[in-house]
């Protein structure tokens, strides 16, 4: 039986729908189970290791679901505990059962607590009820996002689908998106809610991800985007307030801060580190995208992904639970198992010049459907480690300013 003490406790932001709520779904599943498959090396960009000491079998777990609405929240909640008890009475009936799931159904507890990422106030509220309440935090999933969508280009789209009809239904360049959205809080709306509302998040819970030291680690999942594109992005317009393409500059950002955390992370303590890991979930119909259609414009989108997949592309899982495969593996998978790139020196002559520095996990699925975990080559230029540098600075700078203003000590 294991320790209560290395139960997991991880954080869902917007977990209340889409691949949020898929996540929180996912990880039930496999939990509930006493050997989680998507806990095992099995994918192709593994490394094939002999033996593993790392036990991903858990008989407790509290989830956090941290979500703006508290009514939708706790709806959420109690359609995940009657999933979960669905579950235990699927693998009772099953030969050879041997009692895991009804334990862990014992000692599962799923909590709403609310947090509004475009009000960084409710972001340390929201901390520190988690750090009051719970004796660390081993995981943090930062999956909740949004994007200023107010209409779509439909000459762009037409363009872009003769072009590539796939592509277009990957990563779309046809949404327009509103420009000069400002937070309560002053500060570009779609940056704060996807960006640094999460970053001040890791912040404030730090130590407390640090707390949790068992073989498995803690770790903060950022959750980005086949649209995640430096060619919008605008250093200089760091906050995204000006920018058409804020979407997908924001995950840009994201893609970069979370690559240089993890590498401050593995370089900076002699205690087991937190690491950063980032996740595409490959492409399912959200809110996100559903806010702009209409009825019969959901239904040709649906169509459109169903197309896409039977055409070959390998990154169309629609369904939420599905795509929620690459964030649940990076959970529980032993962190030896995944792959590592040498450090290669950037070239200095040519800032623009690229070179491999890490790893993106992405969702995946063949023709039929069925789900896997896949690796995309993060690539990283002279110019990019500057840019993310001067972002890492202004955010840092901007977190110890809200911490002064709320009068809280701030902590490195």
């Amino acid at each position: 039986m294991s320790s209560p003490s290395s139960w997991p406790v991880i954080v869902v932001t917007g977990a209340n729908s889409g691949v949020g709520l898929g996540i929180c779904q996912r990880l039930l599943v496999q939990l509930i189970s006493k050997s989680p498959t998507d806990a095992q090396p099995h994918h192709d960009f593994h490394v094939q290791k002999t033996t593993t000491t790392d036990d991903v079998s858990f008989d407790g777990l509290t989830l956090i679901l941290a979500c703006r609405s508290r009514q939708r929240g706790e709806a959420a909640r109690d359609k995940l505990y009657q999933f979960a008890d669905e579950q235990v009475r699927h693998l009772e009936i099953l030969p050879g059962y041997d009692g895991h799931a009804e334990t862990f159904r014992k000692h599962l507890t799923i909590v709403v607590h609310t947090v509004d990422l475009s009000r960084i106030q409710t972001v340390f509220r929201f901390a520190d009820e988690v750090i009051k309440t719970y004796p660390y935090v081993s995981h943090l999933i930062c999956n909740a996002g949004v994007a200023s969508f107010v209409s779509i280009n439909w000459l762009l789209a037409i363009k872009q689908f003769a072009m590539d009809c796939v592509e277009a239904v990957t990563a779309p360049i046809y949404y327009t998106q509103e420009v000069g959205q400002v937070s309560q809080d002053g500060l570009g709306w779609v940056w704060q809610c996807n960006v640094f509302g999460h970053y001040v998040l890791f912040r404030a819970l730090k130590s407390h991800l640090a707390k949790y030291q068992t073989s498995t680690g803690a770790r903060v999942i950022w959750m980005s985007s086949h649209e995640s594109s430096p060619i919008y992005y605008d250093p200089t317009d760091w906050q995204l307030v000006k920018s058409a393409h804020s979407y997908e500059s924001s995950k840009f950002q994201m893609d970069l801060i979370a690559h240089q955390l993890d590498q401050a992370s593995l370089q900076g303590s002699d205690k087991l580190p937190t690491r950063h890991l980032t996740v595409l979930p490959g492409v399912v119909g959200t809110n996100i995208a559903n806010a702009l259609l209409g009825t019969f414009s959901s239904m040709c989108m649906f169509l459109s992904f169903y197309l896409a997949r039977f055409l070959g592309s390998p990154y169309h899982l629609i369904s939420a639970f599905k795509a929620a495969i690459s964030a649940v593996h990076l959970c529980l998978v032993p962190l030896a198992f995944l792959p590592t790139v040498s450090s290669t020196e950037l070239d200095d002559s040519d800032p623009t010049a690229t070179v491999e520095v890490g790893f993106r996990y992405v969702s995946e699925c063949d023709r039929w459907g069925k789900e896997r975990v896949g690796a995309m080559k993060l690539t990283r230029s002279k110019e990019h480690n500057n840019q993310c540098d001067d972002l890492l600075d202004h955010c840092e700078r901007l977190f110890t300013a809200f911490c002064e203003a709320e009068g809280r000590p701030v902590h490195s």
